[in-house]
């Protein structure tokens, strides 16, 4: 016999429900739940030192001042690690397109950008990628981007051998691991982490693609056609003024690609994707118990900002998105004593994403940055609007965390969480 409940899952309620946690307004206000819990001491696993937020902010806006001197700061981005040892790719990328309409430059940036994020997740401390042509030898983040680069620049992500600079459903749902781990120099010498939870994200993302002809193009399914959707473009080129907000980048990746995420996480049959469950939260009907992060997916459209303005569109709203909830900004708010965990212990054993210390740390890392954020730009004395915190997390957070992990731990991050390459 079907209940109610079961009506209501397999009804409207369980979209309705996704569609509320596919905001950066639930994510901010579900991980501000578990911030304001962990400061009234009811955290098991956490306490919160507001003392440490000032020291927090001091050293982020030290570590900016050092990287970016002259004060231009550019977006926390994906293609801040495709110029990874001062290798000018973009402009060698602009060549390779030299002759396509501004649509299409468009799409191609597109392509690559998904790609290389999706591929971002901690690689483990023993890999490395070594660039051919410049002989240059990167590691994680970096090296993760400089490898994808090249991948895409040699038509793997592509079905079409005449057209390498572009991804597409059946290029993607083509890709063996066995190709992959070629392409990152993948060995028994050159291990790396979640190497075939990488390779199956990136065969879901065909599928997926596939399954929206009226999202990613009626003939040929790309990312790239992303572009055309949120645009409405028609034609070769792209309307003076044309504009979109960050959010409304995230939404639409948010609806269109919320199926490639492992299917754990779901309400009825919708995939939620980062989105965790916690006790103690609170919220409307189906969406109770439900935190949300969608990091990956809030770095993609990160990293989107940038090839949008660069084809010519104007990008407004980016304080709307969250600071990224991952091990380096989660490693700055430990090491630098503005969380302190409760038992040491805890540093030596190995989570599950969905572990509920691994929840509430995103969840205060995320809320207490908006906090820390504020106070970096006093430091810099600038405002919201010329610092967003998309240049706080470049500036940054994202260096000062990793800098204070090299000191401490070799680099490693001060909690260990088991990765398949989807979340980290």
């Amino acid at each position: 016999m079907t209940s109610a409940s079961d009506h209501a899952i397999h009804g409207g309620a369980a979209e309705q429900a996704a569609d509320v946690l596919r905001t950066t307004t639930a994510v901010r206000e579900r991980c501000g739940q578990l911030l304001d819990r962990a400061r009234r001491g009811e955290s098991r696993w956490f306490t919160v030192d507001d003392n440490a937020i000032e020291g927090a902010a001091g050293t982020i806006a030290e570590v900016t001042r050092r990287r970016f001197p002259r004060g231009h700061i550019p977006v926390h981005s994906r293609w801040r690690h495709f110029e990874a040892g001062g290798v000018d790719r973009k402009g060698e990328l602009d060549r390779l397109l030299a002759g396509q309409s501004r649509p299409e430059r468009a799409r191609a940036l597109i392509d690559l950008t998904v790609v290389s994020v999706l591929l971002d997740a901690g690689a483990g401390h023993d890999w490395k990628y070594t660039e051919p042509a410049s002989g240059k030898t990167f590691t994680r983040s970096e090296g993760l981007a400089v490898a994808s680069y090249h991948a895409f620049v040699a038509g793997m992500f592509s079905s079409d051998k005449d057209r390498p600079l572009q991804v597409d459903a059946m290029g993607l749902r083509g890709l063996v691991t066995d190709r992959l781990a070629q392409a990152f120099q993948v060995s028994e010498a050159n291990p790396m982490v979640g190497l075939e939870g990488r390779a199956v994200l990136m065969r879901r993302l065909g599928e997926i693609i596939s399954e929206q002809p009226e999202v990613f193009g009626p003939e040929l399914q790309r990312p790239g056609h992303l572009f055309d959707l949120i645009l409405g473009t028609a034609g070769p080129d792209v309307s003076r003024t044309a504009s979109v907000s960050a959010h409304g980048i995230l939404s639409h990746l948010l609806m269109s690609l919320s199926g490639i995420w492992p299917a754990a996480n779901t309400i009825g049959t919708i995939p939620l994707g980062d989105c965790w469950r916690h006790e103690a939260v609170r919220g409307e009907g189906l969406t109770d118990g439900w935190v949300p992060f969608h990091k990956l997916s809030q770095w993609l459209t990160y990293s989107l900002l940038e090839p949008f303005e660069w084809s010519g569109v104007s990008v407004h709203g980016l304080n709307a998105l969250t600071a990224l909830p991952e091990y380096r900004n989660g490693g700055l708010m430990i090491d630098s004593g503005v969380l302190v965990p409760r038992d040491e212990a805890v540093a030596s054993q190995v989570w599950q994403p969905g572990d509920e210390i691994i929840v509430e740390w995103r969840a205060l890392t995320l809320s207490l940055m908006d906090e820390v954020a504020g106070a970096v730009r006093k430091h810099l004395h600038l405002d919201a609007e010329r610092m967003p915190l998309a240049r706080v997390l470049e500036g940054g957070s994202w260096a000062a965390g990793r800098e204070l992990a090299q000191r401490r731990r070799g680099g490693m991050p001060p909690l260990q969480v088991a990765s398949d390459g989807t979340v980290f």
